[in-house]
């Protein structure tokens, strides 16, 4: 049995938090803890977590996805976590899923293993514009890493201690999960994709929305490469 914490960042999830910790406390019969990062949310997120028996973290101020997941990365290095995995407040990442990612890493040990809504193609797809994006993105990655890894943009993962060491003390502060497997590369952590569900996102809004997709897109990229030239 793997000591493992389930990390979940939160800004302004009011509409989701509630019934996707219901869910994970129902289903997780202690195979795993829970910790929520509270990214300094503007709405009632803070207030509906605190009626649930996990551990809650208040930011004191707005650090965005990266800031967020570090400080949930430190909390189980802290506490000598064997696994971490990163769940996505807004509802996309069933509870139900989680038995995937644990099995996968018994079955083989990655450092990182990251949950695929597009390796079987199942369950909730995205828009094609951002499908487009993802794409685009996958081949920067590939150009970059050698490695295939097709839902680059995934917050449903499983870390490792190794990673968990690594990733508390170094990770992208902002939109960080394409930049991420660039610096898992050059660290030679082992990275792999298993098929998962994903669902809509089930509350709030997204923050990457309409043209500011395309400004996503270029930001990642350029911190992508200097990712990859730095020493």
């Amino acid at each position: 049995m793997f000591k493992t914490l389930v990390i979940i960042p939160c800004y302004n999830e009011q509409d989701a938090i509630g019934s996707l910790l219901e869910e994970l406390l129902e289903f997780k019969d202690n195979l795993f803890q829970i910790v929520v990062i509270d990214d300094y949310s503007t709405d009632k997120t803070a207030e509906i977590v605190s009626k649930y028996p996990v551990n809650l973290l208040n930011l004191p101020v707005n650090l965005g996805i990266g800031g967020a997941m570090q400080t949930g990365f430190k909390f189980a290095l802290e506490r000598n976590f064997d696994l971490a995995i990163q769940l996505d407040g807004d509802g996309q990442h069933p509870p139900s899923e989680i038995c995937k990612l644990l099995e996968a890493y018994r079955m083989k040990r990655s450092n990182v293993i990251i949950g695929s809504r597009f390796i079987n193609k199942e369950g909730y797809q995205s828009s094609a514009l951002r499908r487009l994006g993802i794409y685009y993105l996958h081949g920067l990655n590939k150009v970059l890493t050698k490695k295939n890894i097709y839902d680059i943009t995934s917050g449903f993962r499983l870390f490792d201690k190794k990673a968990i060491a690594m990733v508390a003390e170094n990770y992208p502060d902002e939109y960080p999960e394409p930049e991420s497997l660039v610096i898992f590369s050059k660290a030679g952590l082992t990275v792999r994709e298993v098929p998962v569900l994903m669902k809509a996102r089930q509350g709030g809004q997204s923050s990457i929305r309409y043209f500011l997709q395309w400004y996503y897109i270029a930001k990642v990229s350029i911190s992508m490469f200097f990712s990859f030239i730095r020493k």
